[in-house]
């Protein structure tokens, strides 16, 4: 089976109802980024970082996933399927997709602030107070700017596979989520989809200027006829 590596980011989510939270201005609910968004504001103010994504979370769990996440889910009838997601919700798991890799953590998880590697599942209110099995504060499980992204090596090594590239409601203009696009080899077929696509002409790529819900049900269609 031919391997398919699908590339997504807030397009894709926002369509299900979640918002982005960055307006023109760059701030997230009214807070500069680097205030919810950075070690530097983590430590300067938790508690309102926590607030953050508490609220975040909440929200996660009043959406459902779409239709452009479930019409992912049947091109593993035919392809070996490995999802790349910008995206620190679960409605890609919650579609049924089997093989998703998060590159910038996942907001229904938290973890040792100290012990990257200690990661528990979490669906409720995080709090000061909160602690890991080893005593220490537990924090959302984000890559926050100015953090390494742990997973990026293992992004890099399954585009290198890809037979066919897929990206989706992402502006491909944050990096390095942006560069994973360098490692797919030269003649693999790239299905862009997004209404205002931020990439430059080039051979084999095919561009859908169509919102996820309607663009990617028309990709997978395509693809299970080819394969």
């Amino acid at each position: 089976m031919k391997n398919i590596v699908v590339l997504t980011g807030a397009g894709i989510s926002a369509e299900s109802g979640i918002n982005t939270f960055r307006d023109a201005n760059g701030l997230w609910e009214g807070h500069d980024i680097m205030e919810v968004a950075s070690p530097i504001g983590w430590e300067a103010n938790p508690a309102l970082v926590l607030d953050f994504y508490n609220k975040r979370r909440s929200q996660l769990l009043t959406v459902s996933p779409n239709q452009g996440h479930l019409s992912l889910v049947a091109l593993e009838k035919k392809y070996n399927v490995t999802i790349i997601t910008q995206n620190v919700d679960d409605l890609h798991e919650r579609a049924g997709s089997s093989s998703i890799l998060h590159l910038h953590g996942e907001l229904l998880k938290v973890r040792s602030q100290h012990t990257q590697d200690l990661v528990l599942d979490w669906k409720k209110d995080l709090n000061l107070g909160d602690l890991c099995p080893n005593d220490s504060q537990l924090r959302p499980h984000i890559v926050w700017f100015g953090e390494e992204v742990p997973l990026l090596n293992t992004a890099i090594t399954i585009t290198e596979k890809a037979d066919i590239l897929l990206i989706i409601g992402t502006s491909m203009q944050v990096y390095p989520a942006a560069s994973l696009l360098q490692y797919a080899p030269n003649q693999t077929p790239i299905y862009f989809v997004d209404p205002n696509p931020a990439i430059a002409p080039k051979p084999h790529l095919t561009i859908l200027k169509e919102k996820a819900t309607t663009g990617i049900p028309k990709i997978v269609n395509t693809l299970l006829d080819q394969a």
